[in-house]
């Protein structure tokens, strides 16, 4: 074994990777509903390996979490700049809040029993769940005219105050917003929930079929026998049953293969191809015979995903949208910021949202002309657009300005941020370039992470005994302080003062605190989809907001 620990210490790189591997193994390990994940287990690992005494380079961890915060920024960008609507500033004031108040409860706190501003630091990250806040504070630490010797102490307490923490406040978060908030302000979240999708759904049943996310449609060949559809057009019958969404596809009359236009005249003994789902279908049999044409019912269609970037479309709703290109198109499914939204005939679809489309090519391809362009299906990633972004962003994060005796400046990571959030938003709106993939965007966000705390684990493995004794357990009910007092608050602030309805204020609550993993519980217990529309802005902002606090709980401690 002892070979083992010199061979780690003469390579680091083996180390590096031992941690990383470890961290996704012990990731997978579920405390009850809960999961570790990647990160946690990452920083556990790290920690134990770096008991070790491993020196690995600092600028490892630098690149490593620029391409993480770089490939944030570009998630979120879109949506962040849909932040400047008017109906979007409850969900802003909201975050601000939530945000602001975590920052001065760990200020407070952190005062009273004399935590160091590392310790601060990872307090703030770990109960907050927000790890961009270690890169941050770190870097801001760096700039600090102190020894290096207080330099390390800091920086090593910000992951062990995270890894005593960030169990506690994910925990408590997940547990508070779906289980706790809603009996604090008597409401029952699943009635409420339940309440919503009648309306959020009910408001037209066959457009909402049109615009549906369920996938059992059907293709069938029909024989008209009913006087009652003979003389209407195409357009006419696809809205004649009124419980949801009817597509000709294409029309036989005396044995020719016609084009189903929407102003074609049908007759009877006309044979359709008509797609519509089961229980509409068994409607459309009331008119017709279902009969065997496999040269009509031979109609290639193709799935694809559009990304919305032309202005006439972004801002409009789903049903505008589908009054202008109806013929042959199924919504499959609408992701926004990586999340998939449910969605009605009045969802406004944004820039930068991708809309998963099925239909024949033709109408496809002139679809996608409209709304923005199709997603190539191709690994390739612009590394050039990549790599000039961190670029610009670690010149523009150079630059400072000393507020009351304190540097203060974006760093190269938060440069990193900005120009991600940037170069995102010119992505939705200029598709020819900056293509990243989902494969390989999920390759910089937790991959980059996952490097970065790992490293920052090792290096402060070997204080890890003593930090734990300085701050003493404690810190676990702490952490439990600034988990849930800005929600609480923010709770409150947004029921009675924004007047916001509970799922959606719920939903924008864990998105203000950057916890995926609530919004899961939250739509488990509400048993509905409709919390992540007020999930998408408020998670923009609050990454933003928490990767800011880094180097400004520092400059408050300093």
């Amino acid at each position: 074994m002892e070979y083992l620990f010199e061979i780690l210490r003469q390579h680091p790189e083996l180390a590096l990777f031992l941690t990383v591997a470890m961290g996704f193994l012990v990731g997978k390990v579920s405390l009850g509903s809960f999961k570790i994940g990647a990160v946690l287990g990452t920083l556990f690992s790290g920690l134990l390996i770096g008991l070790l005494d491993i020196s690995i380079p600092s600028l490892i961890k630098t690149i490593f979490f620029d391409m993480f915060i770089f490939a944030t920024g570009f998630k979120v960008g879109p949506q962040f700049f849909q932040l400047l609507k008017k109906d979007a500033l409850p969900q802003i004031l909201l975050t601000v809040i939530i945000c602001v108040t975590s920052l001065t409860t760990v200020y407070v706190i952190s005062k009273l029993l004399n935590y160091n501003m590392g310790t601060a630091a990872g307090l703030l990250a770990g109960a907050f769940t927000e790890s961009t806040v270690i890169g941050t504070a770190g870097q801001a630490i760096e700039r600090l005219a102190i020894t290096g010797d207080l330099k390390n102490i800091y920086i090593n307490s910000i992951p062990i105050a995270y890894a005593a923490t960030y169990l506690v406040g994910t925990a408590a978060v997940v547990l508070f917003l779906p289980n706790v908030a809603p009996r604090l302000i008597r409401v029952n979240i699943k009635e409420l929930a339940q309440k919503l999708d009648g309306q959020f759904f009910g408001k037209n049943q066959s457009v909402k079929n049109e615009t549906s996310s369920n996938p059992v449609w059907n293709l069938r060949a029909l024989q008209l026998n009913s006087t009652m559809l003979s003389g209407m057009t195409v357009e006419e019958i696809e809205y004649f049953i009124p419980e949801g969404r009817v597509i000709i596809e294409r029309i036989r009359r005396n044995g020719l293969l016609l084009d189903a236009h929407q102003k074609t005249i049908l007759q009877e003994g006309d044979v359709i191809a008509v797609t519509a789902r089961q229980e509409v279908m068994v409607q459309l049999f009331r008119y017709g015979n279902e009969i065997t044409d496999k040269e009509l019912l031979d109609i290639p269609r193709q799935t694809v995903k559009i990304v919305v970037t032309k202005r006439a479309a972004a801002g409009k709703t789903l049903r505008e949208l589908a009054e202008l290109y109806r013929q042959g198109i199924v919504l499959q499914k609408l992701t926004r910021t990586g999340v998939d939204m449910p969605f009605d005939t009045d969802t406004v679809v944004n820039r930068g949202d991708c809309l998963v489309l099925d239909g024949h090519p033709k109408y496809l391809e002139r679809t996608s002309k409209e709304l923005g362009f199709v997603e190539p299906v191709t690994p390739d990633t612009d590394i050039l657009f990549v790599a000039l972004g961190i670029f610009i962003g670690g010149i523009l994060g150079s630059f400072s300005l000393t507020l009351f005796g304190v540097p203060v400046a974006l760093s190269a990571s938060g440069g990193a941020l900005v120009m991600g959030l940037f170069f995102g938003w010119l992505r939705s709106h200029r598709p020819t370039f900056g293509r990243i993939p989902d494969a390989a965007l999920w390759i910089f966000d937790t991959l980059g992470l996952t490097v970065f705390i790992g490293v920052v684990g090792i290096s402060a493995g070997p204080g890890l005994i003593s930090g734990l004794s300085h701050t003493g357990f404690s810190i676990i009910l702490v952490a439990l302080a600034v988990a849930l007092l800005p929600h609480v608050i923010g709770l409150y602030f947004g029921y009675y003062i924004l007047k916001m309805n509970p799922v959606m204020l719920l939903g924008a609550q864990s998105g203000a605190g950057t916890s995926t993993s609530a919004l899961k519980s939250l739509q488990d217990v509400a048993g509905s989809k409709l919390p992540v529309l007020g999930y998408t802005i408020p998670y923009a902002l609050g990454n933003i907001l928490l990767t800011a606090w880094g180097p400004v709980i520092v400059g408050m401690l300093s």
